[in-house]
């Protein structure tokens, strides 16, 4: 098996374990720093740093998400660097791995912009009333819900609308509350790190199903085979249901994993109008 394995395949395996070793086996300063300063925050943090666009991709959270990912790679991969070429399956990798760094990244900084002015906007009224701090909550519950765990964030709605509590009392009490809001969610948003070669491996799934859609791949659970343009659909519409339906507790950027399958998408249908049809 190992003699199938192609030059720029084979790089990004080493670069990736070696990686993974430093920062998650050997821990040590330069451990640290790597994990700090590589990987990718959203694009409106004060951590962010242009290069984490690159740097986040050869960065793994566990064994399990190396695993994973590098076994994607080395089993779909070299197939793609044969046809292509190193360069232009570099290129493509990197492309799929940046896009979706950047996209997630972006995507995630429009929607804490969107959230903290919600929140300042209500700070900012003189008399806010019950309802107005309800849809504040509403617009929490549904953008912030994994950032903000503050006990009685609804329930200060209830007791003052349907108990009909004092104005000034509530005044304060929810802009107390707010306030904390606030500085939870900006520190937590501000801590946020997105690290994996994901993006770049779910572009890689995408390629090979486009490019050897009849192509049958034999699944390791449950071990039954499967066309390779129905594995790449199965893989793409679980990322997108994981990722509308989030449980909380679940960390994976599934629409990282989406959004590198749009970038290669992108590419691929580029590349065909430019040299004609590639599968």
């Amino acid at each position: 098996m190992m003699g199938r394995i192609t030059p720029m395949v084979k790089n990004l395996l080493l670069i990736n374990i070696a990686v993974y070793i430093l920062t998650s086996v050997i821990h040590t300063p330069l451990s640290n720093l790597i994990t700090n300063y590589g990987a990718l925050r959203y694009l409106n943090s004060q951590w962010f740093l242009p290069f984490q666009v690159i740097t986040y991709m050869f960065m793994h959270g566990g064994f399990w998400h190396i695993a994973s990912n590098m076994l994607g790679l080395f089993f779909l991969a070299p197939l793609l660097e044969q046809v292509w070429g190193p360069k232009k399956f570099l290129i493509y990798y990197m492309a799929c791995g940046i896009g979706a760094g950047i996209l997630y990244a972006g995507a995630g900084s429009v929607e804490s912009m969107y959230v903290n002015k919600n929140i300042n906007s209500y700070l900012s009224i003189e008399h806010p009333t019950p309802q107005q701090y309800n849809d504040v909550v509403d617009i929490l519950d549904r953008h912030a819900d994994n950032y903000i765990n503050i006990p009685g964030l609804r329930d200060l709605y209830y007791d003052y609308s349907e108990q009909g509590a004092s104005q000034s009392n509530f005044e304060r009490d929810s802009k107390r509350i707010m306030f904390k809001v606030s500085e939870v969610y900006k520190a937590s948003r501000d801590r946020f790190q997105l690290i994996g070669a994901s993006g770049a491996i779910f572009g890689i799934i995408l390629a090979f199903g486009m490019m050897f859609p009849n192509l049958e791949l034999m699944l390791l659970f449950p071990p039954i085979p499967i066309k390779a343009k129905y594995f790449a659909l199965m893989y793409g519409a679980y990322e997108l249901f994981r990722g509308v339906n989030q449980s909380p507790g679940d960390n994976v950027a599934h629409f990282a994993h989406i959004a590198g399958m749009i970038v290669g998408f992108i590419i691929l249908r580029q590349w065909k109008k430019q040299h004609g049809s590639f599968y």
